[in-house]
């Protein structure tokens, strides 16, 4: 089963690079099956086992999700995005995204409310399939520490107050409606302005989206002994007046100065966990004597952690100036 993940992870990049090339003529499952070097029947099988949809559906769906974007970014007629992603006139276009999305395309050009999108899917996650070695650090970076002023700004979120960890946050938001991960992680992927989006393409789903870690007195008591909130969502820029979808919450974050913790690159397969042990043990034994500073621990604080083994792995923590400053 894990090698059907890691294959039809790599039949989801495909399908995205495919459409944002506009190359079609590859988007077929006989294509895709004999990339693979399987049966169309056990691509088309083993598709809808992991992902809980048909192929043709999920294609649609990524489809749409590309077309909405470039209906809330760019002027382009509506004819010419429904016959860019392939459906054959206006009427099938609007037809498909209105019940996708309960609104038709120039409805929603005409106001951009957050829409489920749907984001594309990870089969190959390398948390919730419990993977990522734990064998020595391959990758020659070791854990930069800077400290930055970050501006004010919004943060956008859903929060948990017991969950430890990526895992079993995504396991209790499950358990609430319209708070799971793939409604949350679409309704995100929707919103214009994230401010660290890398790319805002349909094809980057996913991007600018990072988990945090709030300090609140009702929080579970973290391992570094303070009682944390754990959130998922995205930064927005302080003028931002969008609207908020009713399962999530905005709060203002003002200008402070924070310390940071960065690792770069890996392969998360072999490094992950070593990975993380290692910038765990960074944050742990770094000293803060000799710099003027100290961990924050006021209530509202905002810690925030971003995990992309492409680029880094890094742990942002608020800091405050010591009293002999």
């Amino acid at each position: 089963m894990y090698e059907w993940h890691k294959n039809l992870q790599r039949i989801i990049d495909e399908i995205d690079s495919c459409i944002k090339k506009q190359e079609d003529e590859e988007l077929t499952l006989q294509y895709l099956a004999h990339k693979l070097g399987y049966s169309e029947f056990h691509i088309s099988r083993k598709f809808k086992e992991i992902s809980g949809m048909q192929f043709r559906d999920y294609l649609r769906y990524r489809k749409l999700a590309f077309a909405l974007k470039q209906i809330r970014d760019t002027n382009d007629g509506i004819l010419d995005i429904a016959l860019q992603y392939g459906f054959s006139s206006h009427e099938a276009f609007t037809r498909a995204f209105k019940e996708a999305y309960g609104v038709t395309p120039s409805e929603y050009r005409k106001n951009p409310t957050p829409v489920a999108l749907r984001t594309i899917i990870k089969p190959f996650d390398c948390y919730l399939l419990g993977i990522g070695g734990t064998g020595m650090v391959k990758s020659t970076d070791d854990v930069k520490t800077y400290f930055v002023t970050i501006p004010a700004h919004k943060f956008l979120h859903i929060r948990n107050y017991e969950s430890i960890g990526y895992w079993d946050f995504w396991q209790k938001q499950s358990l609430i409606p319209g708070q799971d991960c793939e409604t949350i992680c679409g309704l995100l992927d929707s919103i214009k302005g994230k401010l660290d989006d890398a790319g805002g393409s349909a094809a980057d789903s996913g991007s600018g989206q990072i988990m945090a870690y709030i300090n609140e007195p009702t929080g579970r008591i973290c391992s570094w002994g303070i009682p944390l909130a754990e959130c998922y969502g995205v930064r927005l820029p302080m003028d931002y007046d969008g609207k908020i979808p009713s399962q999530m919450m905005i709060m203002d974050v003002p200008e402070a100065e924070y310390i940071v913790f960065e690792h770069g690159p890996f392969d998360f397969e072999t490094e992950n966990s070593s990975v993380e042990e290692k910038i765990e043990r960074a944050m742990k034994e770094f000293d803060y004597s000799a710099t003027g500073y100290s961990l924050d621990t006021a209530p509202g604080r905002v810690f925030y952690f971003y995990h992309d083994c492409t680029r880094f792995w890094k742990y942002i923590r608020p800091v405050k100036k010591t009293d002999s400053n």
